[in-house]
């Protein structure tokens, strides 16, 4: 191509902008706004149906503040809107990664800053959507104080298409007998919204972990002296491997915590924060986590081969926790805090709620008749049985 013809096709390129169409001519470039869900939704099941817990990511490009007003996740294959999130709706389920900010200006994100929007929507799990788009609403909320003649004119921007895994993670139970779900699935709960930049990422590896703890009649979770492990219910219970798989990660020694709200027994770091635990690789890029387990109960070793249902660990108190417990959920890596947390599926009855009441605050919990759950996962403050 000669040099006179190169410069009429660029002639003709630079007329074209300048004169488009009378269609191409109304429309704008839209704001450079940013809106992504980091981990696809995988269909999770509870004893009130099914449901698809995601975020979306959105992150303003440009230089002008600009408010979330709505966001509507669309079937991608029909159409159809399967939520629509405007007003107060909206305010709950937006975070900042500054806390300080109140929550009704949670949805005023600041030009280069981030919001987190945090989704959980009902699906019907035989024929949930097989792809989710995204349609925000956003008001420009430009410096000028002249709003006459600033342009406020909402700017509606559609795309981010994710993928829906129908199939949870199959697993048996990590306990057996009766438990507490405290702190499990919710779209409100701290480990649901436990956001971390960790190795060049940010995740949320306890999306579905559950802290898993007996308690009484009275919703107590101990006897006697509340100082002394051994005055818990659950403490030194059998853990058990949830599937087939091989052990990738274990840490022992770090000694157990005095229960109480600030008693640990060590600094808590990256290395600490678990306490003693056991990560198992069980197969398709899925890990079962365990933490805080007694030191020196540990029964399997980096390498080793596990079975569904072999005792792996012992409860105990170690690492970030306050008492007793395990902390248990499914990830795709084998690090509780720099994975993705995913949901499982496992077979066991709700038989009642916990809750917070009285005066003082104290752990109430009631109880009621089970309802069988099949192929699903405890939510937040349940009272499970699993099978024996």
């Amino acid at each position: 191509m000669t040099c006179r013809a190169w410069q009429a096709l660029v002639a003709l390129g630079v007329a074209f902008i300048a004169t488009p169409s009378a269609s191409r001519a109304q429309a704008k470039i839209p704001p450079s706004i940013e809106f992504r869900v980091p981990k696809a939704p995988t269909v999770a099941v509870s004893d009130s149906g099914a449901f698809l817990a995601y975020e979306l990511h959105v992150t303003n490009l440009t230089s002008t503040p600009m408010t979330l007003r709505r966001v509507e996740v669309i079937d991608d294959a029909s159409r159809a809107t399967v939520m629509n999130l405007a007003d107060s709706a909206l305010l709950r389920v937006i975070a900042r990664p500054a806390p300080q900010i109140p929550a009704p200006q949670r949805a005023k994100v600041g030009a280069g800053l981030r919001a987190y929007v945090y989704l959980w929507i009902s699906v019907d799990a035989n024929h949930p959507p097989a792809r989710l788009r995204h349609r925000l609403t956003f008001k420009p909320e430009p410096a000028d104080t002249d709003k006459a003649a600033a342009d406020t004119t909402p700017e509606v921007l559609e795309g981010t298409v994710t993928p829906v895994e129908r199939a949870a993670v199959v697993i048996s139970p990590p306990v057996r007998g009766e438990w507490a779900a405290f702190n499990g699935p919710s779209n409100s709960s701290g480990h649901r919204r436990l956001v971390l930049g960790l190795e060049g990422h940010v995740a949320i590896g306890q999306r579905f972990a559950i802290d898993f703890l007996q308690v009484d009649s009275a919703g107590s979770s101990h006897h006697g002296d509340p100082s002394k492990n051994e005055n818990y219910y659950d403490y030194g219970t059998p853990l058990l491997a949830v599937a087939d798989g091989i052990v990738v990660e274990t840490k022992d020694s770090i000694p157990q915590n005095v229960p109480g709200v600030n008693s640990r027994a060590v600094p808590i770091t990256m290395v600490t924060v678990g306490g003693n635990h056991v990560a198992i690789d069980i197969g398709n890029g899925h890990y079962a986590l365990y933490a805080h387990v007694q030191p020196g109960s540990l029964r399997v070793k980096v390498g080793d081969p596990v079975k569904r249902g072999q005792v792996i660990a012992l409860l105990g108190n170690s690492g970030n926790s306050t008492e007793p417990h395990v902390h248990f959920q499914i990830a795709d890596g084998p690090t509780f805090l720099s994975s993705e947390g995913i949901p499982y599926a496992t077979d066991f009855d709700v038989i009642g709620n916990c809750g917070i009441g009285g005066t003082p605050p104290a752990i109430v919990c009631t109880r009621h008749a089970p309802t069988a759950v099949e192929g699903g996962v405890p939510l937040m403050n349940e009272l499970v049985r699993f099978p024996k």
